[in-house]
């Protein structure tokens, strides 16, 4: 990284938002988790389980810099909900200083290709970050697939990585750290997301929700939390579970309730960890028919303004 002096001799400060983009599911929220070092968006293998433009903020000495996590783009997008996805992500690329491209090594789809149309204009660096390459027995084979890549787009940098295993980050780290622009910090150094505790914990429960049903409630499922209360060392917190239709509250609640305990009790021990008290945590299942193709109910849940 630069050691560019500012006044006094002090190193000069740098920072700079940094666009994680890429297809559904290939690993982008786990690469922000790894990166600042702190659990600040949630992760399931099921595609596009980023649903909003989150912010992770990294300090390294001089250097900041914020990470834009955002939802995956994809092609199909019949809903209301889809669209808005798709425009949080291409809205992350307007103004950041550094694009970091998401892949997955050895694999290439129609999604990729589809990002890449998207970065065309974009006048930022654009790294690339080839992730998962832990799932890649003969290493051999990573040097073809940088090559195909390397001749897709002009790239400042292609780094392979395993966000999971935490394998090359601080090669990735040291290239992004390095292009960030001068300027002063916007956030505190110990400051790792613009996200709040309520949202966090909304979005803990709706990770544990959407792990525990599969493929059974692709996008009917949305989380608000309605109370949370501190008092005496103990945060109380009330979230409602959205579904579309009531044949899906079974689904969600489980044989004898045990889908929603099981849901409840993982979040519940995720949200200790994460705000460092005891927590009560109470869910409840309600209906709003058609909520993820309605405007005017995304708006309220949080999806847009």
């Amino acid at each position: 990284m630069s050691t560019e002096s500012g006044e006094k001799g002090t190193p000069q400060t740098r920072c700079g938002f940094v666009a994680l983009v890429g297809r559904p599911n290939v690993g982008k929220s786990t690469l922000l988790n790894a990166l600042v070092g702190r659990k600040v968006s949630i992760v399931t293998s099921r595609p596009q389980t980023t649903r909003h433009r989150i912010l992770g903020v990294r300090t390294v000495g001089p250097a900041q810099a914020i990470y834009v996590d955002t939802p995956g783009l994809h092609t199909r997008a019949r809903r209301t909900i889809n669209r808005l996805m798709n425009r949080a992500a291409l809205a992350a690329l307007e103004d950041v200083d550094i694009v970091v491209l998401v892949v997955e090594a050895l694999r290439w789809t129609p999604e990729d290709d589809h990002v890449l149309r998207h970065l065309e204009g974009v006048r930022a660096p654009v790294l690339a970050a080839v992730n998962k390459i832990d799932r890649v027995k003969d290493k051999k084979l990573l040097l073809p697939y940088l090559g195909e890549l390397a001749g897709r787009r002009e790239l400042a940098e292609i780094v392979p990585v395993s966000a999971l295993k935490g394998t090359q980050l601080e090669v990735l780290e040291r290239c992004i750290l390095e292009r960030l622009p001068p300027g002063p910090h916007l956030f505190p150094p110990d400051m790792v997301t613009d996200r709040d505790e309520r949202f966090l914990a909304a979005e803990l429960v709706r990770e544990k929700l959407m792990s525990l049903l599969g493929q059974e409630l692709p996008y009917a499922l949305a989380v608000e939390i309605e109370t949370f209360e501190r008092e005496d060392g103990l945060l109380r917190v009330g979230a409602v579970i959205w579904v579309e239709r009531e044949s899906q509250k079974p689904i969600v609640i489980g044989r004898e309730g045990r889908v929603l305990k099981e849901a409840g009790t993982r979040a519940r021990r995720e949200m200790e960890l994460l705000f460092g008290r005891k927590v009560f945590l109470q869910l409840w299942v309600r209906v709003r028919e058609g909520w993820s193709d309605s405007r005017r109910a995304l708006r309220e849940l949080g999806f847009e303004g």
